[in-house]
């Protein structure tokens, strides 16, 4: 080998040195997650920086319509999200086949009634406008609201997913009416009262713990969100450095602060 070549050779080693000296000790794992703006990106805030201590990078791509975040993670262009419930995921797949599962409990929101015409639940008017979500978990989820406290009788067996057609005692007569969960909150002065999910009932400055009139269950609540991923992606270290620093003490604190009981840990 000539000095030249020597040369060159030097050269070419000490600039490969040099690159792999200024890579960081330790490659952070990413994750990209969609959540639906709100509340909800508020906690996913959070849980990136616990995360970050341990290694991952997380990116926050907010929502704002229920049906999108599942769909950008099938085509892949999420790796995560965390935004639903089991019922509603189990709606989702059979509808549209995805092949999604979860991952990890994070947080329950549990649902309520509102209604900027009435006081009280018992004194809804005969032919009472009442607005549920229109998708199947959540509106199923409205109709089990309203039969548990009276309003009407749903078929019995129809589980966590009945529909507006299993409705089979009505005694005030009241009319339900079926609309985008988004919308609720902004068509709640046009109704007698509406089912409204409690990260948009938040988003709209109404108080679950205060303003609700009714509110499902806190303890043994069957819609307990999670964090879902592709079928075969929940045993990656990434995903469970995810789920962890969801299910962080950083978490569970901020969700005492900040909402003061109106989200709760799912885990």
């Amino acid at each position: 080998m000539t000095a030249l070549s020597r040369r060159w050779l030097g050269l070419g080693l000490g600039a490969t040195l040099a690159a792999f000296a200024i890579l960081p000790a330790h490659a952070a794992d990413k994750v990209k997650l969609g959540v639906i703006g709100g509340d909800e990106e508020e906690i996913a805030e959070v849980a990136k920086k616990v995360a970050a201590r341990d290694g991952l990078d997380i990116e926050v791509v907010t929502f704002s319509d229920y049906t999108l975040p599942n769909e950008a993670l099938s085509r892949g262009d999420l790796d995560a999200n965390a935004f639903q419930h089991k019922p509603y995921l189990d709606a989702q797949i059979a509808a549209r086949g995805y092949k999604i599962v979860p991952a990890g409990f994070t947080i329950v929101e549990p649902i309520g009634f509102y209604s900027v015409k009435v006081k009280d639940f018992k004194n809804l008017p005969e032919g009472a406008q009442i607005g549920i979500p229109n998708d199947p978990s959540n509106g199923g989820r409205a109709l089990n609201l309203l039969a548990a406290n009276g309003l009407i009788t749903l078929a019995p067996g129809k589980g966590l997913q009945p529909t507006v057609l299993d409705v089979t005692g009505n005694p005030k007569k009241v009319k339900l009416r079926e609309l985008d969960a988004a919308l609720l909150p902004k068509q709640i002065a046009d109704l007698d009262g509406a089912v409204i999910n409690t990260n948009y009932a938040l988003g709209a400055k109404l108080d679950p713990r205060k303003d609700a009139l009714i509110q499902e269950s806190r303890t043994d609540n069957p819609y307990g969100n999670f964090i879902a991923v592709r079928a075969g992606d929940e045993t990656k270290p990434a995903v469970a450095k995810l789920v962890k620093a969801y299910q962080s003490q950083e978490v569970k604190d901020f969700l005492l602060t900040r909402f003061k009981g109106a989200i709760l840990p799912a885990w």
